[in-house]
């Protein structure tokens, strides 16, 4: 009889606990969510001999993925624009939240602004089919890629999804963030390259 009212008085412990951690993660996430840009270049550095020096810049690193036809596609065979590199899954919910953001500002931008939605293709849980059936039935229109050897997603460390990277007409990483972000945040990445 101890042992029963003991695990009783666990099991509801556990209930509070979790129903307090559901709570605080839905305030945190409506208060944090959308707005996670990270610049990759926070400001000017100060040399030894205390003048001001330019940043660093971070060099984008190449990779391939696929199309849907199987072909090869190079990150470097877009530098010349501005990219905007957006990692998804089909499955992800917050990447289907921020996917008709990217849509319309590729409608709108997709001249001046290269769009590279990046496929997290694992071959299990995402495939190729999956992933195309599920942009087909949305109506999305922008770019999308296959990264089935995990190339591109290893590279630039998108494990959690989505990741978005912003970069310049000169292949140098500006920004990124991690989660879905909103059309505000979308566009101000853009304008940190497009300039």
């Amino acid at each position: 009889m101890k042992n029963n009212k003991i695990l009783i008085i666990v099991v509801l412990l556990l209930v509070v606990l979790l129903g307090g951690a559901s709570i605080l993660y839905k305030q945190l996430g409506q208060k944090f969510a959308g707005d996670q840009l990270a610049e990759q270049n926070n400001g000017a550095s100060t040399s030894e001999n205390g003048n001001t020096a330019e940043p660093e810049k971070v060099q984008a690193i190449d990779f391939t993925v696929y199309d849907i036809d199987g072909n090869e596609v190079h990150l470097s065979d877009y530098i010349g624009k501005p990219i905007v590199l957006n990692f998804w899954a089909s499955w992800c919910g917050p990447c289907q939240s921020e996917m008709p953001d990217f849509n319309e500002a590729y409608a709108e931008l997709g001249e001046d602004i290269q769009f590279l939605m990046i496929n997290a293709t694992d071959g299990a849980r995402e495939t190729v089919e999956k992933a195309s059936k599920f942009v087909k039935e949305q109506g999305y229109t922008f770019p999308v890629f296959y990264d089935s050897d995990a190339q591109a997603v290893m590279t630039y460390g998108a494990y959690a999804l989505p990741t978005t990277y912003f970069i310049d007409a000169e292949g140098y990483v500006t920004a990124q963030a991690r989660g879905a972000i909103n059309k505000e945040t979308l566009q101000r990445g853009i304008d940190m390259i497009a300039s």
